[in-house]
């Protein structure tokens, strides 16, 4: 694990952590803020945009692409490639990972889908869609089957001293 990363636009943000294992495809569309864990092996295909906010985990083997051929190959069949990428069928769409979210190992994030912050993602969910803040998801499709803020509040309780600094980002925009 590295502690620091430069952005495209370079921009160093010392909180950032990236695995050397992390694949960071069209880096340059990648919008990345400090305090930042990427861990083993994820794929982050930035093709039309990804935007992952302050504080995020990102887990082991998770894929986030901007795009995707899924429809459009089968659509297409062996005249595909002569199409040159203007294909119909082809999803394409930016990804946004709000602020101290955690996503979980072995996830998939697909184009078009934002999570709000304070989120989780339960591993090996494939995530696609618009997600409001403190959704806890999970499955495949994945759904929101809970809301973080009643296990927080559970752990404020318990140490009532974090409060102030939870407060600070939960209740900002």
């Amino acid at each position: 694990m590295i502690l620091g990363y430069t952005r495209h636009d370079g921009v160093y943000l010392p909180l950032t952590r990236m695995s050397n294992t992390v694949d960071v495809v069209y880096p340059q569309n990648l919008d990345v803020a400090n305090n930042v864990f990427v861990w083993h092996h994820s794929i982050l295909e930035c093709s039309n945009g990804i935007t992952i906010e302050e504080g995020c985990q990102i887990g082991a083997y998770v894929l986030m692409a901007s795009h995707s051929s899924h429809l459009a190959i089968r659509l297409y069949g062996s005249h595909f490639i002569e199409h040159n990428g203007h294909h119909q069928g082809y999803i394409r769409g930016g990804i946004k990972i709000g602020k101290f979210t955690f996503v979980g190992p072995h996830s998939v994030i697909m184009p078009g889908t934002s999570i709000g912050k304070g989120s989780i993602v339960s591993a090996y969910s494939l995530v696609k869609g618009e997600f409001p803040d403190f959704a806890i998801l999970a499955g495949n499709p994945a759904q929101q089957v809970g809301d973080t803020r009643e296990m927080d509040k559970k752990q404020l309780a318990r140490y009532p001293e974090l409060q102030s600094y939870y407060d600070e980002w939960a209740k900002s925009e």
